[in-house]
């Protein structure tokens, strides 16, 4: 199971929060599309400077869901390898 991490920021050019989660003392990069945080609060946009509030209130269920895609072996994505969330992964 991972554990918390540092949360980065939103990043504009690829419309993700950044955030990261341990691993023991591996820290794990990890994304979250903007559509997916939308879709996970059932609005049709939320502005960009509010992404950050916006991860906060959704924050346990995100890492929750990138802990089980970690579990899961992924996949993972970037250099260096990540956990990135898309709306797919929250659907039941």
């Amino acid at each position: 199971m991972l554990e918390r991490g540092a949360m980065i920021g939103f990043e504009f050019r690829r419309m993700v929060m950044l955030f990261s989660m341990k691993d023991g003392e591996n820290e794990i990069p990890c994304a979250i599309s903007n559509h997916a945080m939308d879709q996970m609060e059932q609005v049709p946009w939320t502005k960009d400077d509010l992404r950050e509030e916006q991860f906060l209130r959704l924050r346990d269920r995100i890492e929750q869901c990138a802990s089980r895609k970690f579990q899961n072996g992924g996949p993972f994505e970037g250099k260096p390898p990540g956990i990135v969330l898309r709306s797919i992964d929250f659907r039941e």
